[in-house]
């Protein structure tokens, strides 16, 4: 018995759930861009339980500089809270011999981003046989129709292409709603939704890390009422990350670089003072931030540092410091372009005591 499934998000009028089959699928995909993947050890496809899905994408991410997992790091966080990265595209998901192999060893998954075949006659209906079968257009008035294919293209030079949604119950997915379609080796589908360097530049957006690093203070952790509190990071500290994604067998690339422009300080209390007053202290171009500490200069004004007008009364306040990150981004056709800042943000306690002294 086949069973033909569609999975519908809350867009939807009617939510149908989807179970995988009882034995986990086994992914075929593409290699590298070098060659094709003779699918024994693809993965590109498979979700955590094995089956194919298309919430997993076989773009390659590398990381050229920093992101290489020393220390603590984390995930860049937007300025622009409008901003999102693509929500669906298309990609090679099988050769000819590939999918062969997969309906006749496993035959069930998604066919698209929301719809599944599970039962090894659908795939020979439409992939072997010839036989027509709809695509899942919900945003359009009519579901579309896709010609069929015989014996898998087998002999033929190119790809099949699937989509690929990271979040499948973005409501943006819906607009990849083709089930998997024949594109020719070397050429990229003509489809809205195919994917172009600016698509993996903002993939790699989100797989920008970049370090949890703790401001250097001098007082270090307990200040005092109204006296300065110097901030600054050693040269090196920050340095540029760059992140590369690659989508096999199709010679398309890119980097996306974030660069450290500027640390900004809030004091985590209204009672106090920040130098220079914005709080944007600037990434000096060797990568350090304002001045070291010096015992001559505790009562001077720092040029990145704080004031605090108030004692903590033992709670202590809690220093922010964030870095912004310039985002940009090149191409392998030559493309460039720039996304939208990044920020990171660390917090610190800061006890600050009434004595009016200093620790020098």
């Amino acid at each position: 018995m086949f069973r033909h499934k569609r999975a519908l998000t809350t867009v939807a009028v009617t939510a149908l759930a989807v179970s995988l089959s009882a034995t986990p699928t086994h992914a075929v995909g593409v290699g590298n861009d070098k060659k094709p993947s003779n699918g024994d050890n693809a993965t590109g496809n498979a979700g955590k339980d094995g089956s194919l899905s298309a919430s997993v994408s076989n773009i390659r991410v590398t990381y050229p500089s920093g992101g290489d997992g020393g220390g603590k790091q984390g995930n860049l966080g937007t300025v622009d809270p409008n901003w999102k990265p693509p929500a669906c595209w298309y990609e090679p998901a099988f050769s000819p011999d590939q999918l062969k192999k997969f309906v006749d060893t496993d035959g069930g998954g998604d066919v698209g981003i929301h719809e599944s075949w599970f039962g090894k006659g659908l795939w020979t209906d439409h992939y072997r046989d010839g036989k027509p079968a709809d695509n899942f257009d919900l945003k359009a008035a009519k579901n579309s129709s896709a010609e069929g294919y015989k014996d898998y293209n087998l002999g033929k030079d190119g790809y099949f292409w699937r989509g690929v949604a990271p979040d499948p119950n973005a409501s943006a997915s819906w607009d990849c709603g083709r089930i998997m379609f024949w594109v020719d080796a070397g050429q990229v589908p003509d489809d809205p939704n195919a994917p172009t360097p600016k698509t993996l530049a903002e993939y790699a957006y989100n797989k920008v890390k970049v370090p949890e690093t703790e401001v250097e203070l001098k007082p270090a952790a307990r200040s005092t009422v109204n006296l300065p509190t110097w901030v600054w990071l050693d040269k090196g500290t920050f340095k540029d990350v760059k992140v590369r994604a690659a989508l096999p067998n199709t010679g398309l690339w890119a980097e996306t670089t974030a660069k450290p422009v500027a640390l900004h300080l809030d004091p985590g209390t209204e009672d106090a003072e920040v130098f220079p007053a914005s709080g944007d202290c600037a990434i000096n171009d060797d990568g350090s931030i304002g001045t070291p500490y010096t015992k001559d200069a505790a009562d001077e004004t720092p040029p990145c540092g704080i004031r605090y007008l108030r004692a903590s009364d033992g709670a202590p306040y809690q220093l922010s410091a964030s870095v912004t990150w310039k985002i940009t981004w090149q191409g392998s056709d030559g493309t460039t372009g720039d996304l939208p800042d990044g920020t990171f943000e660390t917090t610190q306690d800061m006890n600050v005591q009434e004595i009016q002294s200093v620790n020098r």
